[in-house]
């Protein structure tokens, strides 16, 4: 297999589905192994990595579900610890946001805010919305990936961080356009949700004033 990205949490590999699943399958399929933890007693290790395993490809599942384009899940092997994820054919958009005209990433960031209006709306938080964890594909559908750090939950708290993870990103990665985009994916949040947007969005200038936010685990905006 071929290692993609090596992650803090788990490495991601491209493989082809013959290989991985059956002889007589096409195409590739991304294989998503959640690595050991040295530092961890070795019992909760398992269960820890066993648990978000299984938690994550219920959260793609349910994504698909409330109407936000996800990697279909193949395989859950909750003893190798991995999942065997669909390769969605695409760019990333990090890669593509800075480049785009005006409108086009208007359009795009209004998308991306009701994509993550719906995944709220449905009692989930991704956990690490960055442009990295996002695919464009040719035909303008945005997939979010990588839900490793995701939850069902539906407080305003974890609601607000989503929200504030994604601003800091962006000003961090877009600096350039960082305000109009975060003004853009606000927008399409408002769409979405309605009036019930606005003490979310609240919450997460909140969190901007207050400093609030400190990382469960170790993230990086790559």
């Amino acid at each position: 297999m071929s290692l993609i990205k090596k992650g803090a949490e788990a490495n991601l590999y491209l493989e082809d589905f013959s290989k991985v699943l059956h002889p007589a399958g096409a195409g590739k399929v991304i294989v998503k192994h959640r690595v050991s933890k040295e530092y961890r007693v070795p019992q909760l290790d398992l269960r820890l990595r066993e648990s978000r395993t299984a938690l994550e490809a219920r959260l793609l599942a349910d994504a698909k579900v409330a109407g936000v384009p996800t990697p279909a899940v193949y395989e859950v092997d909750r003893t190798g610890m991995r999942l065997v994820l669909e390769f969605v054919e695409g760019e990333r958009v990090k890669s593509v946001l800075d480049k785009l005209k005006p409108a086009q990433r208007h359009k795009l960031c209004r998308l991306i805010g009701m994509q993550i209006a719906r995944l709220h709306k449905a009692g989930m938080v991704h956990g690490d919305l960055t442009t990295s964890n996002m695919i464009l594909t040719k035909n303008g559908k945005v997939y979010f990936v990588d839900f490793g750090l995701g939850e069902y939950d539906r407080s305003l708290e974890a609601r607000g961080v989503d929200l504030h993870l994604l601003k800091r990103a962006l000003q961090s990665t877009h600096f350039r356009i960082a305000d109009k985009a975060y003004a853009a994916i606000i927008a399409g949040y408002r769409d979405e949700l309605g009036k019930s947007a606005d003490d979310i969005i609240r919450r997460a200038e909140e969190i901007e004033r207050r400093g609030r936010y400190v990382p469960r685990e170790e993230r990086t905006w790559t």
